[in-house]
């Protein structure tokens, strides 16, 4: 340190994470004008084709889950370099692995790897984070409970949804009964094997499908698990009023064991269907403006894609930014009005773990990208369970391909086709 009547000189180097962390404030000048600080990024000026782009990364995203890390990408950036790199300006041409090209394959990879993480220590230009008004936090998911009981599904309601998320020692599942106008009432949720305890994690669960299905293997357990889960509630009534309904479409996690959602749903008939998230973000083309192909289903946020010839089992394809975006929104309307959610039950202490996978779970980024904005979800620190919240996004999804929506969505419902006979086809002639 220097003594009285001299002055020091401090250099500080640093990396923006969060808006308005220490990093940030002291490189504000009009904060601390006493620092002069600098900038730096990885990337000045970014391609402006972003069609191109667009296609890199679907490519990208193909040749990853191939196995192949990106080769395809990489001789599809290499064929149209020039014109995938008009308009940009990295700081450090150099600067790229050995895999890659140039450095602007190599800051889009990082990009498209983890935008968030991208823009705060690369790019110093952390995206703004979100404010404390718009945060729905867990007391306020778990007091919009409604007073009916478990199970009971509301006279209004058109529609009954499941969703289950699969691992490897519990089942997550939520029964959502819905209105024409996306006003949901949760009337039932829970894990198989039910854990009887208010408070559990899935590390920690004392009862898993290994327990119940001893001498199985993975796998087999949680097939025969699937068909239990699915068989009790497919094959329930749920009463309305004096009357009962069915569920009438179950989404199941199909990302980590596509092949056993396939045989359970071949089983057990054509309510049950595998999803598969997709973290759509601002920089990607929106669901909306994929090219429509022959034999898809498209709705909104949501498409079924054609499998022929892909290797891949029937799916549907979710946004997941929107539609966790979309289940937020849903609890902070006020219970009553069009399109709000709530919870069976009088209690809100009984919902509390439900609450903290739904609004505790996870944190989300405002982005803005292709004219739109697109809140980016990503897990908190801590690695929280969130299945509730991927459980509460599969039954809104299930409910808008069932032909719920908000005004303005002009979402058109799912109709299973009937398969038709011939015998069929020509009695009616006859008659």
């Amino acid at each position: 340190m220097a003594g009285p009547g001299k002055k020091i000189s401090g250099l500080l180097t640093c990396t923006k994470i969060y808006c308005n962390d220490l990093a940030d404030q002291i490189l504000d000048s009009q904060k601390n004008p006493e620092w002069q600080g600098q900038c730096t990024k990885m990337v000045y000026a970014f391609p402006t084709d972003t069609k191109l782009w667009d296609k890199y990364e679907e490519i990208r995203a193909e040749s990853l889950r191939a196995g192949n890390g990106g080769k395809e990408a990489t001789e599809f950036y290499i064929q149209n370099r020039a014109a995938m790199d008009v308009g940009s300006k990295a700081a450090w041409p150099q600067r790229h692995n050995e895999d890659e090209v140039s450095a602007i394959q190599h800051a889009m990879n990082l990009m498209l790897r983890d935008e968030v993480a991208f823009y705060a220590e690369y790019q110093n230009d952390p995206i703004a984070e979100q404010s404390d008004e718009q945060v729905l936090t867990i007391e306020q998911v778990m007091e919009k409970t409604n007073g009916r009981k478990r199970g009971e599904v509301p006279l209004g309601c058109q529609y009954l949804t499941m969703f289950i998320d699969v691992h490897d020692k519990l089942l997550f599942y939520v029964v959502v009964a819905w209105s024409d106008d996306f006003t949901g009432y949760v009337v039932d949720y829970g894990t198989y094997p039910d854990q009887k305890r208010l408070s559990f994690t899935l590390r920690k669960a004392q009862i898993s499908l290994q327990d119940i299905y001893r001498g199985m293997e993975k796998e087999g357990a949680i097939q025969v698990g699937l068909e239990k889960l699915c068989g009790d509630y497919l094959n329930r009534d749920w009463n309305r009023g004096t009357s009962v309904m069915k569920i009438d479409r179950c989404l199941i996690d199909g990302g980590y064991l596509p092949g056993i959602v396939e045989n359970i749903r071949h089983k057990l008939g054509g309510t049950i269907m595998a999803s598969k998230g997709v973290g759509i973000r601002a920089a990607s083309k929106p669901m909306s403006t994929y090219k429509r192909k022959p034999g898809e289903r498209h709705g909104h946020h949501w498409y079924i894609p054609n499998i022929n010839k892909t290797g891949e089992f029937t799916h549907v394809a979710i946004d997941t930014n929107y539609w966790k975006t979309f289940v937020h929104e849903r609890f902070f309307v006020a219970a009553g009005d069009h399109g709000s959610m709530t919870l069976f039950g009088k209690g809100a202490h009984q919902h509390s773990l439900f609450a903290e996978h739904v609004a505790g779970s996870e944190i989300w980024v405002r982005t803005e990208g292709h004219g739109r904005v697109v809140y980016q979800w990503s897990p908190k620190i801590g690695g929280l369970d969130n299945h509730w919240l991927d459980c509460m996004v599969g039954c809104s999804v299930a409910a808008s391909m069932c032909g719920c929506s908000l005004s303005g969505h002009n979402v058109k419902a799912f109709v299973k086709r009937e398969r038709i006979k011939l015998s069929d086809i020509q009695r009616k002639r006859q008659l």
